[in-house]
């Protein structure tokens, strides 16, 4: 069974994040574990308490376990998903305040130190049909084609419409290699019977172009790849990442970071 994980400090955007949670895994018949984290024993009962209300709402939707633990969030993410093989982690976020004020660095950092894909939500509300248009960045870096498996695979559950967008390239040989990714895209949708619609927008202001095609499609998701993995906070997830996860429309953001590949083998994710 897939397993997805919900960290949850009992806020409504944690709300927001599990029931995105919820939603998804209907269709991907997953369980979804919410983790909430205490510095001391004593907090234990009363978090557990807590949790139970915030899971309530749900019902017998899917499995849901609620899980509390002692120690730091931002710390027992990683470990809490390796122990249980985790597929995804939803997490919310307050938008770009927020996402400093609330969240900070650290969390910041288990985002980008993480294995797991992400998909950060605001308040934005997960229809029960799912991720049904997802809008996905492609630009020149190898790395980008490391998300198009994870999100074939959510296409693939939920039927959905799958937006490329591509920065137009003057060069002679960046647009060659350009076209190239947007053909590897083309064939790697089509080998699975998903629809991909394409469009090339001027190179400037790419972030900016990249959030009004997602309005344009009324996407439910936007998949990027983290390139700065190694950043501190500050320049981390730089300001195209920020920009894009924090957008104004609100609208969900997943999240992979490349893995690294040794020379001659795939790209891709299994």
């Amino acid at each position: 069974m897939k397993t997805f994980i919900v960290p949850h400090d009992f806020s409504p955007v944690a709300d927001r994040a599990l029931q995105h949670a919820v939603v998804t895994a209907k269709f991907l018949h997953a369980q979804v574990y919410v983790l909430h984290v205490v510095a001391k024993q004593k907090d234990i009962a009363s978090a557990e308490k807590k949790l139970a209300k915030h899971i309530a709402p749900f019902g017998d939707a899917t499995t849901i376990i609620p899980r509390v633990r002692i120690g730091s969030i931002f710390e027992d993410i990683g470990e809490f998903a390796a122990e249980h093989h985790a597929e995804l982690i939803f997490m919310g976020t307050h938008g770009a305040h927020g996402w400093q004020h609330v969240t900070g660095s650290h969390a910041l950092k288990v985002v980008t130190s993480s294995s797991v894909p992400f998909i950060i939500v605001q308040e934005r509300e997960l229809k029960e049909a799912g991720y049904r248009d997802i809008v996905v960045p492609l630009d020149l870096q190898k790395e980008t084609k490391q998300k198009l498996a994870i999100v074939a695979d959510l296409a693939t559950y939920f039927n959905s419409r799958v937006h490329v967008i591509t920065p137009e390239e003057t060069d002679d040989f960046l647009r060659h290699k350009a076209n190239t990714n947007i053909q590897f895209a083309r064939k790697f949708f089509t080998e699975r019977k998903i629809e991909m619609a394409l469009k090339t927008v001027g190179s400037q202001d790419f972030n900016e172009e990249i959030v009004k095609y997602a309005e344009e499609t009324n996407a439910d998701l936007i998949a990027i790849m983290n390139l700065n993995k190694n950043s501190l906070f500050g320049t981390l997830l730089a300001n195209h990442e920020q920009y894009i996860i924090n957008n104004e429309a609100k609208i969900p953001t997943l999240i992979v970071n490349p893995l690294d590949v040794p020379y001659g083998q795939s790209v891709l994710f299994s």
